[in-house]
């Protein structure tokens, strides 16, 4: 197993859901749970004779993606071989704390640059192609290769052994995890002919909801507050509706978390488990506190994926 899961009853007990679980991934040594489908993609691409890579993430991803190709690199160095190359675009807001551990991955193989519109510059940089029409620098971006799906997988499989699994909550921009996820477990139960799929809720926020929109049918009516869950940035998300029908399928929901919520999920785990997760984590907590407000209930385990920074 990469990451543990948690068993945290305590906490449990106090929101209403006495077996809960968290999915520690912000203890996945690439960082997040960006780790399991960024070096699949990377390996993937690279047996097709890719090696060169370009990522627009707001920190996660890219770090993922920055660690990874510096181990290849060392190993690819004792060997002698051609290295690796990835380019790392971020926007003008990102967060300080995620830009200092990019700019400490800078190298002569691991580019970072700041741009204005990093998905557009993206766009630009792996828009060439060589004689065979193959890209000559790959996107890493996950809402749009299906690639990412499959290295999603080795993280399903790990909560799949949490005992009487019957919900999980995760943060969610793109929805690319949360597909993955719905699709294994929905396999799943249709392989075992059950009657109740696990459940996949996700939690986004104020500032960037389309996944809860293509559910819900909610609207923004005002300008929303600046969320302190800066991971959750994609507006257009493009897996939105094959998203939306998933969730449907496993009986799951879709939330939106406000940094009251955020921060109230942050403090109540902190006092009842004595862990400290991000605001970008705490979605997770945040939407299931939500949900049981609600009125949902569950009388086996849930989990909380635990991402990341």
């Amino acid at each position: 197993m990469v990451t543990p899961n948690e068993q945290y009853n305590e906490l449990g007990a106090v929101l209403g859901a006495p077996k809960l679980y968290f999915k520690r991934e912000d203890l996945h040594p690439l960082g997040s749970h960006k780790g399991r489908s960024i070096p699949h993609m990377i390996n993937t691409h690279i047996k097709t004779g890719a090696k060169r890579f370009a990522i627009s993430s707001s920190g996660n991803a890219a770090l993922a993606a920055g660690l990874y190709v510096r181990q290849l690199n060392d190993a690819s160095e004792a060997k002698n071989a051609e290295p690796i190359i990835l380019e790392i675009l971020v926007g003008q807001n990102i967060a300080p704390k995620k830009l200092a551990k990019l700019e400490a991955l800078k190298s002569d193989t691991v580019h970072v640059s700041i741009h204005d519109r990093p998905k557009q510059a993206l766009l630009m940089k792996t828009k060439g192609s060589n004689e065979n029409g193959a890209a000559t620098v790959v996107s890493l971006r996950q809402s749009d290769d299906d690639t990412a799906l499959v290295g999603y997988e080795s993280l399903a499989r790990e909560l799949g052994e949490i005992p009487n699994l019957q919900a999980i909550f995760i943060g969610t921009s793109s929805g690319t995890t949360a597909q993955a996820l719905a699709e294994y477990f929905f396999k799943k139960t249709s392989a075992s002919k059950n009657k109740n799929s696990v459940q996949i809720h996700i939690v986004q926020t104020p500032t960037c909801h389309p996944i809860v929109d293509a559910i819900s049918g909610i609207l923004d009516s005002e300008e929303p507050e600046k969320s302190i869950a800066d991971a959750i940035v994609d507006r257009t998300a493009l897996r939105k509706e094959t998203v939306a029908k998933l969730i449907e399928k496993t009986g799951g929901a879709a939330w939106i978390s406000n940094n009251e919520s955020i921060m109230s999920a942050i403090d109540i785990t902190k006092k009842h488990t004595g862990v400290f997760i991000s605001p970008n984590s705490a979605l997770s907590v945040a939407g299931l506190m939500q949900a049981i407000y609600t009125g949902h209930s569950w009388d086996g385990a849930v989990a909380c994926v635990i991402c990341g920074d």
